[in-house]
């Protein structure tokens, strides 16, 4: 394996703990907004608390990704820049919104409560921040993304417009859906009532999610078949885990056994994504950017991976320690 493949490789795994982590915060403000019933304010409560004030964190592997493909990617960054400049600049406001929107409510009269303008908007940026980073990625899986010789050649809204980037879209929102009411039947195995209230929502996630996911790989037989032979070629194995574990995940919910559907739903993220990276490989942007001819100069390769290595020995201790201490200490914790 090479420098730039083993880069590449890291990159992938902080992607796939943001979609595991940060998926599950974005899930978790969609049932915020969608609250009801006569525990609602019990349900925000649930979610309030379930996040803490560990949740800005898992930002951190969306930077550290950014910034080392920046590093280590340069042509693909400028690349990717441009030719999803818009569906990333909303998804980075929802970002901000979503961010600014949580701490102003969490800090005010009332930390939790009634649907407020604050919930709103944390609700409605929770929707559109993984909608817009599902059809972002859905324009580099299916290909649309054309850049010979590291120029772009597609337009701006090439890919993440279609039929199967919005399909895509709609699947990553309710991927973290259901990313998050599995996190919150495990947060709250001790109330009964809640436990039945977000498994409901678990069930409710897991259809429209299996039912868009095969939606998805109907359309991209027509259009996007570099998606479809990229997931039935090398990433082969994987994606048929994903179409067992996917069952799997249901049962657990189904079932009443929070901890299994919560490692099944995880499990189901990191097959899809793995086999995404696995079946498209060695391409970095399909058709055109390959891992090895995009890669930055092997000596800032070579300290980027120094780097990375002196900076995991003291992040995921770090990170580990944030969610075993303060999310004990949460202050919206209930008594």
């Amino acid at each position: 394996m090479t420098s730039s493949e083993l880069i590449a490789g890291i990159l992938w795994l902080a992607l796939t703990a943001y979609a595991v982590l940060a998926g599950a915060d974005f899930g978790g403000g969609v049932w915020d907004l969608f609250a009801s019933g006569p525990r609602a304010h019990e349900q925000r409560s649930a979610v309030a608390e379930a996040m803490g004030p560990v949740w800005e964190a898992n930002h951190v592997w969306l930077i550290f990704m950014i910034t080392g493909l920046f590093t280590a990617f340069p042509v693909a960054f400028g690349v990717l820049a441009l030719a999803l400049n818009i569906p990333l600049t909303i998804a980075l406001v929802g970002i901000v919104l979503r961010g600014a929107s949580f701490a102003f409510r969490a800090h005010g009269a009332e930390a939790v409560g009634p649907l407020s303008p604050w919930g709103v908007v944390f609700g409605v940026a929770s929707i559109i921040t993984p909608f817009f980073l599902g059809t972002a990625a859905a324009a580099v899986a299916s290909g649309s993304i054309h850049a010979p010789n590291g120029q772009l050649a597609s337009g701006f809204f090439a890919g993440w417009t279609t039929p199967l980037a919005v399909v895509i879209g709609l699947f990553s929102l309710a991927i973290c859906a259901y990313l998050a009411a599995t996190y919150l039947m495990v947060e709250n195995e001790d109330r009964p009532a809640l436990l039945a209230d977000f498994r409901r929502r678990a069930i409710a996630a897991a259809f429209v999610s299996g039912v868009l996911a095969l939606l998805a790989l109907a359309i991209s037989y027509f259009d996007g078949q570099l998606l479809l032979s990229s997931l039935t070629g090398r990433g082969q194995l994987l994606f048929g885990l994903a179409l067992l574990n996917g069952p799997l995940a249901l049962w657990a919910v189904w079932r009443w056994h929070p901890r299994i559907a919560r490692v099944a739903v995880i499990a189901q993220v990191v097959l899809v994504l793995w086999a995404w990276a696995v079946g498209q490989g060695p391409y970095l942007v399909p058709p055109d950017l390959l891992i090895a001819e995009t890669a930055a100069p092997a000596a800032t390769l070579n300290a980027l991976l120094v780097v990375i290595t002196i900076g995991g020995l003291i992040l995921i201790p770090s990170l580990w320690l944030l969610f075993r201490v303060f999310k004990a200490r949460n202050p919206q914790a209930r008594t």
